[in-house]
């Protein structure tokens, strides 16, 4: 039931070394105490009852309706987690037929004109529920995707009433926008607490409500975290594996190292992996450090997919440049075995190799062989291992990057909170869309993007 994280390949030759990990172990317990000092809200998520029990109120009320289809509308934080979970922990990810008990989940997390008008050519706009997560209520992105989703849903039903059923907004408890218009319009919403940032909300109404109409094991999920929160909180620092895998990445980072690779091995994964990339780069990637000074510091994280990538970017990582971590997820007990049939196998080595071998066995195998490969390269390998691939230890995983990123800021001396950077686009967009008081910005954007004529081609 434990997480595990091995670094014994964490520390090839040519440094850091496992000598320069231990020196550096004053320097991160000194970031975890100040981390434990304030502990951060989202970090008790895992035992807050309250809003999975609102979560499952509404989820019951929801499946009163006759719908198949359960539409979340959101961007970034708050469509990432849900993408995550529903992948991880649904039979076959988003792509599953619905069944009387379980509708079709499908994240949309986009405002692509294209991708939205082949989703309203392929659903029964009646039979969807909606879902908008927005936590100021001002995402311009989601701010279309609603408008664009309730006026289908208004004309298919051609009844205000009907139309608002099949919404809820799940937004910031008091104010915004979204808060604004539920009270006015009589929406049913939920809370995501204001003390959690929307990279950090999947274990809030953002990602509970999905997971509670999904079927999933939404209590298994908090108890996972909690699990992870309690035993990181209680041991030494010498033994807490998040500041650990921190602490290693952000050496690697100030050696040269900052390309940060997660490398799941299992279809299953490929959200979560996701997921974390942009807690790690949202959270890390900064132009000032805590005391204003600028620094222009923060890792690239980057997915891989074992063992699909070892075909599309090993040759990379084994032979290109010394400038990447690189995590493997594994999962030690896969939930089927996969015996492999004989046939075909007298005289073909290939077939002949597979004999009386299982699918989970030939995994395990091609994980290894990649992570020996990049070992004998000297390229830094850490191993992160779920026991088994089920709600507890994906919660698990979820709050144990959550608590590193948080370390890792700590140890980078940035604000692993806020976001400036994304801001400076949304502005620029506003501004771009005609939005009142963001006029101002348009000079400044137009000369920035303006076009120089001789660097413009076309074949």
């Amino acid at each position: 039931m434990a997480l595990k994280l091995h670094l014994g390949g964490c520390f090839p030759a040519g440094g850091p070394s496992k000598e320069d990990f231990l020196s550096a172990a004053p320097r991160a317990a000194v970031v975890r105490d100040e981390h434990l000092a304030d502990v951060p809200f989202w970090q008790r998520l895992g035992g807050r009852t309250d809003l999975l029990e609102l979560c499952q109120n509404r989820s019951n009320q929801i499946r009163q309706e006759e719908f198949d289809t359960f539409v979340v509308l959101g961007i970034g934080g708050s469509a990432l987690g849900n993408s995550a979970l529903i992948e991880s922990l649904s039979p076959f990810g988003q792509e599953w037929a619905p069944t009387p008990d379980r509708p079709r989940i499908i994240v949309l997390d986009t405002i692509d004109p294209d991708w939205l008008k082949g989703f309203l050519d392929s659903v029964s706009i009646e039979r969807c529920h909606f879902n908008v997560i927005s936590k100021s209520g001002g995402t311009i992105e989601t701010a279309a995707q609603f408008l664009l989703f309730y006026d289908a849903v208004k004309r298919a039903f051609d009844s205000d009433d009907a139309a608002r059923a099949r919404f809820t907004l799940t937004t910031d408890p008091k104010a915004g926008h979204l808060r604004s218009v539920a009270q006015e319009c009589g929406f049913e919403t939920l809370p995501i607490p204001a003390e959690v940032g929307g990279r950090f909300s999947v274990l809030t109404p953002v990602g509970l409500l999905m997971a509670e109409v999904a079927g999933l094991d939404t209590e298994s999920l908090l108890a996972g975290a909690s699990k992870t929160a309690n035993s990181l909180e209680a041991c030494k620092p010498e033994s807490d594996a998040a500041l650990a895998w921190a602490l290693a990445h952000v050496l690697h980072l100030e050696a040269g190292r900052p390309i940060h690779v997660h490398f799941p091995y299992g279809h299953h994964l490929r959200s979560l992996a996701d997921w974390y990339l942009q807690l790690w780069a949202e959270s890390l990637g900064k132009r000032e450090d805590v005391k204003g000074d600028e620094v222009f510091v923060g890792p690239t994280p980057t997915r891989a997919v074992g063992p699909t990538d070892q075909h599309s970017q090993c040759q990379l990582y084994v032979e290109g440049p010394d400038d990447k971590v690189h995590t493997f997820v594994r999962v030690g007990e896969p939930s089927w075995s996969g015996n492999i049939p004989s046939a075909f196998v007298e005289g073909i080595p290939a077939f002949e190799a597979l004999k009386g071998r299982t699918l989970g066995e030939l995994m395990e195998a091609e994980r290894r062989g990649t992570e020996a490969a990049l070992r004998a390269a000297g390229r830094p390998c850490a191993v992160l291992e779920l026991c088994k691939l089920d709600a507890f230890h994906v919660g698990q995983y979820i709050m144990f990057c959550e608590i590193a990123t948080a370390y890792a800021g700590g140890l980078m001396r940035v604000n692993p909170y806020n976001q400036p950077g994304v801001e400076a686009g949304k502005v620029a967009a506003l501004a771009l869309m005609g939005v009142e008081g963001y006029q101002e910005h348009l000079g400044e954007i137009s000369a920035v993007l303006a076009e120089d004529e001789n660097m413009s081609f076309s074949c």
